[in-house]
């Protein structure tokens, strides 16, 4: 069931997405709707998730605080080499293809797991001390980002829990140390200025991609702008907008899970298009742990199907990603010392 909007001169097309009740008692009919999206479109809402509306609306406020910060006080904030910290506008290229002169109108913030300086895990290549405001420039900003950050993944985990189980696995599957026992687990604040995207010249929001790892949470304000491309293969493409839902995560599959699960779950490209007006996310990458060996499930694979991916290591598969896809910090000189 999809619905025309008109916009304008034209009319656009909204996917309808499946919508998973996380408070449900009936485990059965969440898989089940969990399952069709994954085989069909890997999105889907969750709502009922526990985190209540009113500390969205809050994280939001925060962000935009933030985003609203003179350009000289952002660039203090520069992300690092372990991808944590302020993203400037055009910083990251996610489409090579079509993207050919610019990169992604939209700048970001990065915040990932908080591992002191001088603890040992600290040396894994996203784990590490986060970049943070002076809290006499944004009080309680840190605060409650890493509230967000620790309430963003309990409902991680139990997406992850209805997965194992639509794959046919322990329910518990990856709740196990060497997965999300120990997440690599990013928080993004995204904010796109309101520049109007031309898709024909290359000029997007975000360009098209699939995202790196197991799943994305993605809570937005009201403006719409997310596009999915159901079949990346299609002459031409279909794009259709995923609309706001006030209080629920948009949930996708990455790249990562496809892989694990032999490509029978689906990583879908997707992409931002502007429409002139300004519009800020909240996106939350899980993934499993650094040492954690993606391999093909037990489940996804026999006999007539063989593994189609040889093994990797979650770290060394996330590097090259993030490497392929951001700008080169030796780019912004003074900035990064």
């Amino acid at each position: 069931m999809d619905n025309g909007i008109n916009n304008g001169a034209e009319a656009i097309t909204v996917s309808a997405l499946n919508c998973i009740d996380l408070s449900s008692t009936d485990t059965h009919q969440s898989v089940s709707l969990l399952k069709q999206a994954c085989l069909d479109c890997g999105f889907f809402y969750v709502v009922n998730h526990g985190i209540t509306e009113q500390f969205m609306d809050e994280v939001f406020s925060q962000s935009r605080r933030m985003f609203s910060l003179p350009l000289s006080e952002k660039m203090k904030l520069l992300r690092n080499k372990k991808h944590r910290g302020y993203t400037p506008l055009l910083d990251e290229h996610l489409d090579h293809e079509n993207q050919v002169h610019v990169g992604d109108y939209k700048e970001g913030y990065y915040i990932g797991v908080e591992v002191a300086e001088d603890d040992p895990k600290a040396e894994k290549p996203f784990y590490g001390p986060n970049v943070w405001p002076a809290p006499d420039i944004l009080p309680g900003w840190r605060e409650t980002m890493e509230e967000f950050h620790r309430q963003a993944l309990e409902v991680a985990k139990a997406v992850a829990r209805l997965i194992a189980l639509a794959l046919d696995l322990d329910v518990h599957f990856f709740d196990k140390q060497e997965m999300l026992g120990e997440a690599i687990a990013t928080l993004r604040l995204l904010h796109y200025e309101g520049k109007i995207s031309d898709p024909s010249n290359g000029i997007f929001g975000a360009g098209a991609h699939s995202d790196f790892g197991l799943i994305t949470l993605l809570a937005t304000d009201d403006v719409l702008g997310l596009q999915i491309c159901k079949d990346k293969d299609a002459k031409p493409q279909l794009w259709e907008y995923v609309a706001p839902v006030k209080g629920a995560f948009i949930v996708n599959l990455g790249d990562m899970l496809e892989r694990w699960s032999n490509c029978i779950f689906k990583s879908t490209l997707h992409r931002v298009v502007g429409n002139g007006r300004e519009r800020y996310s909240i996106a939350y990458f899980i993934e499993p742990s650094h040492d954690c060996l993606v391999e093909c499930l037990p489940s996804c694979k026999s006999e007539n199907n063989p593994p189609k991916f040889p093994p990797i290591l979650c770290q060394t598969y996330l590097s090259q990603r993030y490497s392929d896809t951001h700008a080169d910090l030796t780019t912004y000189g003074e900035n990064k010392k």
